[in-house]
C-alpha cells in the first residue's frame, strides 16, 4: 500500500499510521477514512497509461486502491460495467442527457462485487482463513462469490425478509449463510459480535474502512466513460450511506489528480419508510435511527452505518435528498425496463423514482447532464417486480383462442 498515507476518522478526526488499526478508530471506534499520496498517485496513474490499458476491470484502477502491489486479485471480470447514454429519454424529459450506470452487470449482479472483490484481496493479504458480513443479499451474495472464485469460505449474515433469490444465491455459492429472526441492524450487530470472538475477518459496510475503496472505483469508470467530463448530478439509492460516499470519494480522487474538472451533485434517495440519512441532509445534518419498512429491501436500514459520510457526500457536492413511496419504487422498476432496457431491483429502481421525482418538481434543468446509477439486477427480486405488472395471458393450444384472447387484451 505505499500510495496509503494513513487513515482519518470521520467522526473525531483523529489520523492514524498504516498498521497501527485495523477497522475502525482507536479513539471513538468512528469509521476510517483511507487517506492517499496524490503526489505518488500522479506519477503512477495517468489519461495515457489508463488509455492503453486494456484490462477493463476495477483493478485498472490499481493505484488509487489500498492494495499491496504484488497482491493476487480475484479471478471474476468486477466492474467497467456500460455506461448508457439514453438520448431519447433526454429529449423527452427536456434534459440535456441522461446516462444510467448499470452495475447489475457485475459477476453476481450487483455494485456489491467492487467491495466485496477488495475485501477478499485484504482478507488474504491478513492471512485470513473465514470472511464474513451482513448482508441485506446483495453484499453477501457478492462476498460469497468472490470467495468462491478462490477458495476461500465465508459465513453471511442476513435478516429473514431477505429475498429468497439473495439467499438461494449465497448458498450456492458455498457461504454458510445464518439467517437472523429479525432487521438487517441487528444481523449486522450479531456479525460484528461473531467475528471479534471467532477473529473471522471482517467485511460488512460501515465497519470495514477498505469497502468505501472498492465503491469508488464505479466514479473512476464513470469518468473515464465519458471522457473526463463529470456529469452535473449523480442519482444513487441510500441504505447505509456507503455507496454514496464511495462515489463521491471517487470523484474526489479523479479530481485530486486533475482527471476531471468539476464535480457533480450527490443525491441520496430513500424510501419514505427508511429515510435517516436523506433526513439528516435536508435537516441538522446528524442521522437518528429510525424505522425501516420499505420494499427495497437493499436500502431497508434504520441505523445507516456509513451516515456521516453520506451527509457529508449530499451535502459538500451541492445536492440533496428525495424520499421515494414503495408505490414510486415499485412503478419505476418497469417504467425504466420499458424505457431502457435495463431491468433494475426495487433500491436499483429507487434511484430512476427519484429522478422522476424531480423532474415533477422542477429540479432539473435542461443543460444539466444526470446520471442514475442502477446498483442491482431486477432478477434479484422477482417476487417484487411481478407486483408492478399484470398476469400473462394463458390460453389452450388452440389458434382461435389465441386469437379471442388477444382481442381482449388489447381492446
Amino acid at each position: 500500500m505505499k500510495n496509503v498515507a494513513g487513515f482519518k476518522c470521520v467522526d473525531c478526526g483523529r489520523e492514524h499510521r498504516v498498521g497501527e488499526v485495523e477497522y475502525v478508530c482507536a479513539s471513538c471506534a468512528g469509521n476510517l477514512d483511507v487517506l492517499y499520496d496524490y503526489d505518488r498517485v500522479r506519477e503512477q496513474l495517468t489519461k495515457t497509461q489508463l488509455a492503453g490499458d486494456r484490462r477493463f476491470t476495477m483493478w485498472r484502477y490499481r493505484a488509487l486502491l489500498p492494495i499491496e502491489e504484488h497482491s493476487a486479485v480475484p479471478p471474476l471480470t468486477v466492474g467497467w460495467t456500460p455506461t448508457y447514454d439514453c438520448k431519447h429519454l433526454a429529449k423527452r424529459y427536456g434534459i440535456k442527457q441522461l446516462l444510467i450506470k448499470d452495475d447489475g452487470r457485475n459477476p453476481t449482479a450487483s455494485f456489491k462485487d467492487r467491495p466485496s472483490a477488495l475485501a477478499v484481496v485484504k482478507a488474504q493479504e491478513a492471512g485470513a482463513r473465514m470472511i464474513t458480513t451482513a448482508s441485506s443479499g446483495n453484499a453477501g451474495s457478492a462476498l460469497a462469490g468472490m470467495c468462491a472464485s478462490v477458495g476461500m469460505p465465508s459465513i453471511i449474515f442476513v435478516p429473514a425478509y431477505a429475498p429468497p433469490a439473495k439467499i438461494a444465491q449465497l448458498q450456492i455459492y458455498g457461504a454458510t449463510v445464518v439467517v437472523v429472526e429479525g432487521s438487517y441492524d441487528e444481523a449486522y450487530d450479531l456479525c460484528i459480535e461473531a467475528s471479534k470472538h471467532f477473529g473471522w475477518y471482517q467485511r460488512s459496510t460501515g465497519y470495514n474502512p477498505f469497502t468505501r475503496e472498492g465503491k469508488k472505483t464505479a466514479a473512476f469508470e464513470i469518468g473515464e466513460q465519458l471522457e473526463w467530463q463529470a456529469p452535473d448530478k449523480v442519482l444513487v439509492a441510500v441504505g447505509d450511506g456507503n455507496i454514496i460516499s464511495g462515489l463521491w470519494k471517487g470523484f474526489n480522487d479523479l479530481h485530486r489528480i486533475s482527471f476531471i474538472e468539476r464535480l457533480p451533485q450527490m443525491i441520496g434517495v430513500q424510501s419514505e419508510t427508511a429515510s435517516a440519512i436523506v433526513d439528516a441532509a435536508n435537516g441538522d445534518g446528524i442521522a437518528r435511527e429510525g424505522p425501516a419498512h420499505t420494499v427495497a429491501d437493499s436500502i431497508n436500514v434504520g441505523k445507516p452505518r456509513d451516515a456521516t459520510m453520506a451527509v457529508r457526500a449530499i451535502r459538500e457536492s451541492g445536492g440533496s435528498g428525495i424520499t421515494v413511496s414503495d408505490d414510486e419504487i415499485i412503478t419505476a422498476i418497469p417504467r425504466l425496463a420499458r424505457e431502457t432496457g435495463v431491468f433494475a431491483e426495487p433500491a436499483a429502481a429507487a434511484a430512476y423514482a427519484g429522478f422522476l421525482k424531480l423532474l415533477e418538481s422542477g429540479s432539473l434543468k435542461s443543460d444539466e447532464r444526470v446520471l442514475l446509477m442502477i446498483t442491482g439486477n431486477g432478477l434479484k427480486d422477482v417476487d417484487t417486480a411481478r407486483r408492478a405488472v399484470t398476469e400473462p395471458l394463458r390460453v389452450r393450444p388452440d389458434f382461435g383462442e389465441l386469437i379471442r384472447r388477444l382481442g381482449e387484451a388489447h381492446a
